[in-house]
């Protein structure tokens, strides 16, 4: 799968040398604990609230950190696995146990951060009830998203599933569906510029964010926080997570700081989870 990588580096301690990495190729980041802690990350919010830490929080706290932005779901785990980057921030725990799963990956989860409301957008009704009879709604296509957002649709009356389905519900699984919808199922990041194609899409809130979607205020139905098993954290390969730098950037990830930056910068659209 292609990716977009921006690069972010920042030296935050004095004598550090800067060093030049690419997207997915070899670096130094794996081979200690020593230098900058370089971190994997969706560009919003991930990336969004990484920057805020290093700019802000991680000098005084003796922390070099490096972002790296990457617009897909799967190579923040495949370069955290290999060694390309120290850590990830981007995904939540039905997500990575079963990537984990499908291509035996070791990593696991530090420190749970945020979560981001999965929603259901549309450009040409202005709420879930003017769906008319065979819609076509966009869904993202990985395992964990698809079930997440057909769990969406059922928990706002629009189908109904089979009895115990989990994160592995798919459109098969659906039992009733009193408007004929129909899905379209994109990669995740795809969902929101589909927007004008179908009739309604769910779209993940990092992608909602990043495509000027309010969830707060845009959403037709909006996942609910309570009892919501899919907060984001910051995550690395087994046997890194008492690296101390690790450990540093978990405890300023959910500092007082960084919980007032998401309730600021994001007003419900984001929700700190600790």
């Amino acid at each position: 799968m292609r990716n977009t990588a921006k690069i972010t580096t920042v030296v935050l301690a004095a004598g550090a040398l800067t060093f030049g990495l690419t997207a997915c190729g070899s670096s130094d980041s794996g081979s200690g604990t020593d230098g900058p802690l370089v971190v994997a990350a969706s560009p919003t919010p991930h990336a969004e609230i990484l920057n805020y830490v290093r700019d802000n929080l991680a000098k005084d706290a003796g922390l070099e950190l490096e972002v790296r932005e990457f617009t897909d779901y799967v190579t923040p785990n495949t370069a955290t696995e290999d060694g390309s980057v120290d850590a990830n921030y981007f995904q939540n725990q039905p997500y990575l146990d079963d990537f984990n799963k499908k291509n035996g990956t070791h990593i696991v989860p530090v420190v749970t951060v945020h979560l981001e409301p999965l929603g259901l957008y549309s450009h040409k009704v202005k709420s879930a009830d003017d769906l008319k009879s065979g819609a076509t709604i966009a869904v993202p296509n990985d395992t964990v998203n698809e079930a997440r957002a057909l769990k969406l649709l059922a928990a706002n009356g629009l189908i109904t599933l089979k009895d115990g389905v989990g994160n592995e519900a798919t459109p098969a699984d659906i039992t009733k569906n009193p408007k004929k919808l129909k899905f379209k199922e994109l990669e995740a990041a795809q969902t929101p510029r589909s927007l004008d194609d179908v009739d309604a899409a769910v779209v993940n809130g990092n992608y909602a964010i990043e495509a000027d979607l309010k969830p707060a205020d845009d959403a037709l139905v909006l996942e609910s926080a309570k009892d919501n098993p899919y907060g984001n954290f910051l995550a690395v390969k087994e046997g890194s997570e008492k690296d101390p730098r690790v450990k540093k950037l978990a405890e300023l990830l959910t500092s007082p700081e960084v919980k007032k930056f998401i309730e600021d910068e994001y007003a419900g659209s984001v929700i700190a989870s600790f």
